[in-house]
């Protein structure tokens, strides 16, 4: 409970208002009829969907009672006296769930702040403040999984071929010449020798990688309601002024 509104012809308190909204930057005006207390905690007949959904009324010491019609409305309930009940006076609350103390009819000349304020009235504003906290966002992972792929390398490689040599006979090579039979059928054959490509492969490190983080600052832009307070001055001749 923020805020309880009195009926200016009873005293008796007619609503509350309750903290809702992004961060409770929102009030919105909840019927006492049919309300209860039980100990501390302050038990409504509205559902919290209803609660959040209620028409929208400026915070002020005093509602109209248009604003207070529409309200009702809003409730499916009918105000005292046929719905044509005077508009509310704030109380303040002095903690959760509690009734508050009782407001006072501004027209009365009555001090609506307390019996102990001074001869000057304090004029507040709330504030937006913004911070950050720190959440999870997302995670990153690496993972190493194997690719072929096919390369091409040249090699060179040698072969032996053969070559028929003639040599006439001389005397350093006669004895070789006549060193067999006269005439005789013979073979003679040489081995040929040819390198041929062969493919291996052999596991080198060639980097590595790691994941690593940096902080990026960017600006972002966000909004909430804020209340403050306004203070009206009535002069004798009925003139009122902000």
């Amino acid at each position: 409970v923020a805020q309880v509104y009195l009926d200016d012809a009873s005293g008796e308190p007619e609503w509350v208002t309750v903290k809702t909204g992004l961060f409770g930057t929102k009030e919105s005006f909840v019927p006492l009829a049919a309300s209860r207390l039980d100990g501390s905690d302050l038990v409504v007949q509205a559902t919290k969907d209803q609660v959040s959904g209620a028409p929208r009324v400026e915070q002020d010491d005093h509602i109209s009672e248009q604003e207070e019609a529409e309200i009702y409305r809003y409730y499916g309930l009918s105000g005292p006296n046929g719905g044509r009940d005077t508009a509310g006076t704030v109380g303040r609350t002095g903690g959760r769930g509690t009734a508050g103390t009782a407001g006072y009819d501004r027209s009365a000349g009555h001090d609506t702040s307390g019996p102990d304020t001074d001869e000057a009235m304090t004029r507040s504003e709330e504030r937006l403040v913004a911070g950050t906290q720190q959440a999870e966002v997302g995670k990153a992972r690496l993972r190493k999984h194997v690719v072929t792929e096919t390369e091409t390398v040249q090699v060179p490689v040698s072969h032996e071929e053969v070559r028929l040599e003639r040599e006439p006979i001389t005397d350093a090579n006669r004895d070789a010449a006549y060193s067999g039979g006269d005439i005789t059928e013979e073979e003679h054959e040489v081995t040929l020798r040819a390198e041929k490509p062969v493919v291996s492969t052999e596991t080198e490190a060639v980097e590595r990688v790691r994941l690593g983080k940096e902080t990026v600052t960017d600006t972002e832009t966000v909004s909430g309601e804020v209340r403050k307070e306004q203070i009206e001055f009535d002069d004798p001749s009925g003139t009122s002024r902000r």
